[in-house]
């Protein structure tokens, strides 16, 4: 099996979203494999900026993203699988890349169901600009 294009597209638009002044954010569906604050977590999915102001020590492998943030003033560390990512875009302008999730990259019921509502979110929403859609792609 060849090696997924995911990580390679998302490090090219990440690199775009930060060349161009713009907020990269990551749309995750939360898995047993990812490390991040589950207070923030809505209906197993949580939106992650990735800009280098808002990380440290950001990785993006072949298998992780990696960086530490801070999330209501305390640093934690965050790893999430290319499996769980769905999507990065620019925070601005929407424009990015949607993934097509594939059958293994699926959330579990049990971890999408048993995750607290947040009492403060701080999570970003998806672009919700009717005058200019998102220019996403949905790609395998």
């Amino acid at each position: 099996m060849a090696t997924s294009t995911k990580p390679y597209i998302s490090r090219a638009l990440w690199e775009w979203c930060c060349d161009n002044g713009l907020t990269p954010l990551i749309h995750v569906a939360v898995n047993p494999q990812t490390r991040a604050p589950v207070q923030f977590v809505k209906d197993g999915q949580i939106v992650l900026n990735i800009s280098p102001s808002a990380t440290r020590g950001l990785q993006m492998g072949n298998d992780f993203i990696q960086f530490n943030a801070r999330f209501g003033g305390v640093s934690q560390e965050v790893s999430v699988p290319w499996g769980a990512v769905m999507g990065l875009y620019a925070k601005e302008t929407g424009e990015g890349m949607f993934f097509e999730m594939e059958a293994d990259d699926s959330v579990p019921d049990e971890v999408a169901t048993g995750l607290e509502e947040p009492s403060i979110i701080e999570t970003e929403s998806l672009p919700s600009n009717k005058k200019s859609r998102p220019n996403l792609t949905i790609i395998k």
